[in-house]
C-alpha cells in the first residue's frame, strides 16, 4: 500500500507492510497520513541507507519505493 496524504486520516498501525515514497522523508511512525488518537508515541525510522525499516512499538514494516 502507498501512504496517500489527504484530507481523510487512516487508522494507525491497521497493516503490517507499507511503501512509501522520498517525499514522506524523514520517516516517522505513525505517518502524518495517520490519525494519532489512538497510536504509539512518533518515532523516527532511519530507512535512507537501507531501503527497509521496521517500527519497535507496532513492528510495521516500511519499504522505500524507487520512485
Amino acid at each position: 500500500m502507498t501512504v496517500v496524504h489527504s484530507d481523510k486520516l487512516i487508522a494507525p498501525n491497521s497493516q503490517n507492510q507499507y511503501q512509501v515514497s522520498a517525499a514522506d522523508l524523514p520517516l516517522a511512525c505513525p505517518m502524518p497520513s495517520m490519525q494519532l488518537w489512538n497510536s504509539h508515541p512518533k518515532v523516527y525510522l532511519p530507512i535512507e541507507k537501507t531501503g527497509w525499516a521496521k517500527c519497535p512499538y507496532c513492528s510495521a514494516e516500511y519499504t522505500l519505493s524507487n520512485r
